[in-house]
């Protein structure tokens, strides 16, 4: 590689890692925590998982019954979708297909819900939000949708210039990529010890970090920029043939407007696909033209991965004569497109090895953490010389500590709000969407903002380990206290999901505070000098 090229990679590498640094960060802290969005979930509700919570489980015809006499199902579509391991399922019930059209015009809306599967209840999306899915909506800037996607547009421009950052990165350092992973020098300079570190790390991390550029390109850009445009521009607007393209869509059923002649059986139906594939998980059951004479019942899911790492299937039975119409093999023969998109989404979500996977997932993302600051440290430490406008470096010391304190903050921020919602949000009238907004966000611009004007590095990485670690310490006596799960309640019940957020945050909270105690301030140096506070 010629002198030239390697500088453009090398400045290339610089510029695209400094511009999506903290967003990266954001992402990847984020992101870390969205791994365990499902024992959140379990935490935060007092809802451990336990025999009956998966869909394959559920007795359908019960909960039909139970939902019959809210209000009538007959000649409606309804769905169960179950996309995460909890207790409560996604329900979507379709108004009456043989019902005429108001005054104004318009048909009865639909209905949505979140139904328990354990006690029946049903929830609106209000009152079932919760912060293991607001950090998982935060890794992709959900929250900053104001204006159409633009949330999802930031994430998607993210993603694509890490994957830039990741390939010229490994271009740059890939003649001394082995000798540079085993150096590191501490009593060195202050740029040599960011450099090793941002090397060595960044040489671990590098299939996790490829991986979710690559896939979290695909899923953002892919899926929700891309799109939109594609529909508009190819399908012409045709959202349901687009999604019939791309296998989205199950048939449409006619509605024939006359009732079955005998009664029905959800639960037979249920049974029969788990004798057919045993190794089979049922996510998605759709009902077509409830109690019509066209009903149809679909199973749609995916194989075990122990038995199949990525696949895709369903099977469609017609109720009045009981026969299978429309059937996907998950085992054998999976369509390309399936495959990849399945692929894809196990490698993302980690969703393929149970806790060992996640617990990698997360540290992995923990460290990658580490490697976006480093890479910001030697960034400012290159630019803390004398041949700088004073100017310049006043600029960009301002621009890290900024940056420092925002990244940092996270984690303080997120032990808060975790022992705020155990602590304020057990009335279930209260509004759980503003009420985690604002204990999130108001906190971490406080923090942010008190450590930006410190001015001082190395104190901001002190106290967000120290306060992250004591608000951390207080999550487990919180949820004790409130839902009386203390740690060994849930152990001797087994209670793992419960159990597994109440450790992971006295663990890292007692390593944070240890590490935190052990970091050593300095007195800043002199302006003149030239020369900052490391962090």
């Amino acid at each position: 590689m010629s002198n030239r090229i390697y500088n453009i990679l090398f400045h290339t590498h610089t510029i695209s890692g400094i511009f999506i640094s903290l967003a990266l960060y954001v992402i990847f802290f984020a992101g870390s925590f969205s791994f365990f969005r499902d024992e959140i979930n379990s935490w935060e509700r007092n809802e451990p998982l336990a025999a009956g919570w998966k869909l394959e489980e559920m007795d359908f015809d019960k909960v039909l019954d139970s939902l019959e006499t809210k209000d009538s199902l007959m000649n409606r579509d309804i769905s169960f979708n179950q996309y995460y391991d909890e207790q409560r399922l996604s329900l979507n019930i379709s108004p009456p297909k043989n019902s005429k059209p108001k005054e104004s015009g318009r048909r009865r809306r639909g209905t949505f819900k979140y139904l328990n599967t354990q006690d029946l209840n049903t929830y609106d999306y209000k009152s079932s939000y919760s912060i293991g899915e607001f950090l998982y909506r935060l890794h992709f800037f959900a929250q900053l949708n104001f204006f159409g996607r633009s949330g999802y547009l930031l994430a998607g421009i993210v993603a694509f210039f890490f994957l830039f950052a990741v390939v010229t990165g490994v271009l740059v350092h890939w003649k001394k990529i082995i000798s540079n992973f085993f150096m590191f020098r501490p009593k060195a300079s202050v740029k040599n010890l960011w450099t090793d570190a941002h090397t060595a790390l960044g040489i671990l991390g590098l299939p996790y970090q490829f991986i979710f550029a690559l896939t979290g390109v695909y899923l953002i850009v892919g899926l929700t920029i891309m799109s939109p445009a594609i529909v508009k521009f190819i399908y012409e607007d045709s959202t349901e043939k687009a999604y019939d393209d791309f296998g989205f869509n199950s048939p449409e059923y006619e509605f024939s407007g006359k009732a079955l002649s005998s009664d029905f059986s959800v639960n037979s139906f249920l049974d029969e696909t788990k004798k057919k594939w045993p190794e089979f998980e049922i996510r998605s059951t759709e009902i077509s033209n409830y109690g019509d004479q066209n009903m149809h019942i679909e199973f749609k899911g995916k194989a075990n991965f122990d038995t199949k790492f990525a696949s895709a299937g369903s099977i469609t039975y017609k109720v009045a004569t009981g026969e299978v119409v429309r059937e996907k093999n998950p085992f054998k023969n999976v369509p390309y497109l399936d495959g990849a998109r399945a692929v894809i989404q196990r490698l993302h979500f980690g969703d393929f090895g149970g806790i060992a996977v996640k617990l990698i997932y997360f540290i992995l993302g923990i460290v990658t953490c580490f490697v976006i600051i480093s890479g910001v440290m030697i960034w400012l430490v290159a630019r803390d010389k004398k041949s700088v406008s004073p100017g310049k470096r006043k600029f960009n010391a301002w621009l890290v500590w900024f940056y420092l304190a925002g990244c940092l903050s996270m984690y303080p921020v997120t032990a808060f709000t975790f022992l705020m919602v155990k602590l304020g949000l057990q009335d279930p009238g209260l509004d759980r969407v503003s009420f985690i907004f604002q204990t999130y966000f108001w906190s971490w611009l406080l923090l942010t903002l008190v450590f930006t004007f410190l001015k001082n590095n190395a104190l901001t990485n002190k106290w967000t380990m120290i306060l992250g670690g004591l608000l951390g310490l207080m999550v487990p006596l919180a949820n004790g206290l409130v839902t009386g799960n203390w740690l060994w309640i849930s152990w001797i019940n087994g209670y793992k999901d419960i159990l597994l957020i109440d450790a992971f945050w006295l663990l890292s909270s007692i390593g944070t505070l240890i590490i935190g105690l052990k970091i050593r301030l300095q007195k800043p140096v002199p302006a003149k000098a030239g020369k900052m506070i490391p962090a």
